[in-house]
């Protein structure tokens, strides 16, 4: 009989590409993963990962057993779906993907909030791009995702996976204090046009935004920086080196060196949580969707 923590060790590489990103996502080590490999190797008598370059690629056979495991996984979900539904307690281990400033801003309260009132529930967090989140969750690698989108650009989930809306999070043109457009509470998207932006890298949806956004008002962006973690462009910004439009959560303090300026028309995103259809009567889905609503409306205030 085939183990299903191996299989779920090879359900992982499938969609991860990686032994090192399986490992990440499952929660143990590159090499346990590879000794999990070997064994259901062992078992099904059958060569599974192949070395190519430095990492490895699945054979045919490899696909084919990792398909059958991720159906199998789904009935494995659905019969703790309807036990956990049964006991109506959270209970049991949640994966959960949030993208990075919600990650620093957000889930720190919601997941100790968790832990006090659910011991039973062992929740665990992982950083993830929010364009990839969603794809996460869908394939069942993901048990819930926290995400974001823009005004102009909304996230779409794809069939199967349900959404929550937690919050709206605002944002903030950064100037150095040396900046002509410092001492202003407001400026609007057309007085940029010749600035020089500090942005994510492209790909990413902030980035995707501000060219968008910026495009519309008939303006090229000049992106001379980019850089993926919020306090880094605040630090290029604080060092006179450009401006930058970063949401308030998870931004913490600004330095003395930094001025925030409110953008009319103000653009917002908006964080949701999504889960797959399948998985909504769980308990634990409900109440960690729940204990994110709740706690939003001071977390804003605070940020």
């Amino acid at each position: 009989m085939l183990d299903l923590g191996r299989l779920r060790a090879l359900h992982a590489v499938s969609v991860h590409g990686s032994v090192g990103a399986a490992a990440t996502a499952l929660g143990y080590t590159p090499s346990a993963v590879s000794q999990q490999i070997a064994k259901l190797e062992r078992e099904t008598r059958t060569t599974l990962l192949e070395r190519s370059g430095r990492g490895v690629r699945l054979t045919d056979e490899a696909r084919q057993l990792a398909g059958t495991a991720r159906q199998l996984l789904a009935l494995v979900e659905e019969a703790e779906v309807r036990l956990e539904e049964r006991r109506g307690l959270p209970a049991g281990r949640l994966s959960i993907g949030c993208f990075p400033s919600a990650a620093r801003g957000l889930m720190p309260r919601v997941l100790a909030d968790l832990a006090v009132r659910h011991p039973g529930l062992d929740a665990r967090l992982t950083e993830v791009d929010p364009h990839l989140s969603v794809d996460l969750v869908a394939r069942g690698v993901l048990d819930l995702a926290v995400a974001h989108d823009w005004d102009i650009a909304p996230l779409p989930a794809p069939p199967g996976v349900e959404q929550a809306v937690i919050g709206d999070d605002g944002c903030d043109v950064l100037v150095h204090r040396g900046h002509p457009l410092a001492a202003r509470r407001s400026v609007r998207r057309e007085e940029l046009a010749d600035e020089r932006w500090i942005s994510q890298p492209p790909g990413t949806v902030c980035h995707d935004w501000l060219e968008r956004t910026l495009r519309a008002t008939g303006v090229e962006p000049r992106i001379v920086h980019q850089a993926e973690e919020n306090h880094t462009q605040v630090a290029l910004v604080a060092a006179g080196l450009g401006i930058a439009l970063v949401p308030r959560l998870g931004r913490g303090g600004l330095p003395p060196e930094v001025a925030p300026l409110r953008l009319d028309p103000a653009p917002t995103r908006r964080l949701h949580a999504l889960w797959r259809a399948g998985a909504a009567r769980r308990p634990a889905i409900r109440e960690t969707v729940r204990t994110l609503q709740e706690l939003w409306p001071s977390i804003a205030a605070a940020a």
